[in-house]
């Protein structure tokens, strides 16, 4: 059933995951399965249509039925814990290179509106949200963070520095931290250098006025690409979802697609 939407491999780690089954005391028609309304999630985060249009023929239930379903999971913590858990597996797998990081933030068109949106500069005040990404050396997300897009890149810095979560899965101290960050010229202010300096973060940021972007190409390149895997899911190229708890359960499911290639396969 639609098997290749939902690989056995995540299906594995995701179903531990998630909450028991509400009793149905009064009975009724027999509920929708966990894993089949998961399919219907990743077709539609893949393919970009609208909730009401996912075929009836998948066996997954109507769109609202998915929906309601991936609301659920997103109050439950089950995506954040599902990122968390393939941090775990790709840092036991020594697949997380943490000698160099990288931040940026990418844009998208928000046609509905909603938190978490704002006047976009470079699309004609039009309304839009931007997505501020952490990813290790290789491009592998470690974190996000959801803001307006009239909000500049460096103020939600050092949020997204400590978003990175503690990730376990080898003997001694969980990591967090990379041993350095690198950054465009929209983060060349001091309170970003400071604040990887208390964090005993290397701060690799391009001075204003001082550096070019030709050396873009050799660390913070990784990150433009990650942006790009992101956008392979088209539900993610524009923000169609009004509610925010929606768009992130989205974005995160999308981040953990690309920790599951890392850790299967590399890139």
């Amino acid at each position: 059933m639609a098997s290749p939407h939902l690989p056995d491999l995540l299906w594995s780690i995701i179903e531990p995951l998630l909450p028991p089954e509400p009793p149905k005391p009064r009975g009724g028609r027999p509920r929708v399965s966990s894993r089949a309304a998961l399919t219907g999630v990743l077709f539609v985060l893949r393919s970009g249509i609208p909730w009401e249009m996912l075929p009836l023929e998948m066996g997954c239930g109507s769109g609202i039925t998915c929906w309601r379903r991936l609301r659920d999971w997103q109050a439950a913590g089950v995506w954040t814990r599902l990122h968390h858990e393939l941090l775990r597996r790709l840092r036991d797998a020594d697949r997380i290179d943490w000698s160099r990081a990288c931040v940026d933030s990418s844009s998208i068109a928000a046609k509905k509106g909603g938190a978490a949106t704002g006047p976009n500069p470079t699309d004609r005040g039009r309304p839009g949200t931007k997505r501020h990404l952490a990813t290790d050396r290789q491009g592998i997300p470690l974190a996000f963070l959801l803001t307006g897009a009239n909000v500049h890149d460096s103020m939600p810095f050092e949020e997204l520095i400590d978003t990175i979560p503690a990730v376990t899965g080898k003997r001694g101290r969980p990591r967090r931290r990379p041993d350095k960050l690198h950054a465009d010229k929209a983060y060349d202010h001091k309170r970003c250098r400071d604040a990887c300096k208390h964090r005993n973060i290397q701060p690799r940021i391009a001075r204003r006025g001082q550096e070019t972007s030709q050396k873009l190409g050799r660390h913070r390149w990784v990150i433009e690409r990650s942006f790009a895997w992101i956008n392979r899911f088209r539900r993610l190229t524009i923000r169609y979802e009004r509610r925010i708890d929606i768009h992130h359960a989205l974005t995160t499911i999308a981040c953990s697609f690309i920790c599951l290639r890392a850790l299967v396969g590399g890139f």
